[in-house]
């Protein structure tokens, strides 16, 4: 059953030979701008899910963890995104502040990876920002959480 699966896997197409090329000469000072540019370009495109990216943090033995989430919003602060505080990540965050995020735009044949510091935004944001999501019912959640992370690295 291994080899079958193994030959079923290999058969798969990989990523076309036409992939987009990074021109380091024209990489932007600030990598946000490229990185702004490549989600706006995913948007535009029609890609689905575009502002979807794996969030990778570490358990307290340094197993890394990941799991999909979505980008809120991007400012001075950082990347937005938010959890339950008392959640898995939520845990790892306040034990390990520092995390990943991993973005694949496949009709594109573009990943980045963005890495920084994560803090957590105010309570009203968080709160405002629950309120917002579509299966709100109009009772508080004072568990969840809106964190920014800080970036400090970025691979395209």
């Amino acid at each position: 059953m291994c080899d079958d699966l193994r030959d079923t896997l290999r058969a798969l197409p990989g990523f076309p030979d036409d992939l987009p090329t990074l021109d380091a000469g024209s990489v932007p000072a600030d990598p946000m701008v490229l990185f702004r540019a490549w989600l706006q370009d995913a948007i535009d495109a029609g890609a689905r899910q575009p502002h979807a990216f794996d969030l990778l943090t570490a358990r307290g033995d340094g197993t890394p963890m990941g799991r999909v989430l979505i980008v809120k919003a991007i400012d001075e602060r950082g990347l937005h995104f938010s959890t339950h505080a008392t959640s898995r990540k939520g845990e790892q965050l306040a034990a390990r502040p520092t995390a990943s995020m991993l973005f694949f735009w496949r009709e594109a044949g573009r990943t980045v990876r963005i890495t920084g510091a994560v803090h957590p935004l105010s309570a009203e944001e968080s709160a405002g920002d629950w309120e917002q999501r579509p299966t709100y019912t109009g009772a508080p959640n004072p568990d969840w959480t809106v964190y920014a992370l800080a970036p400090t690295e970025f691979e395209f």
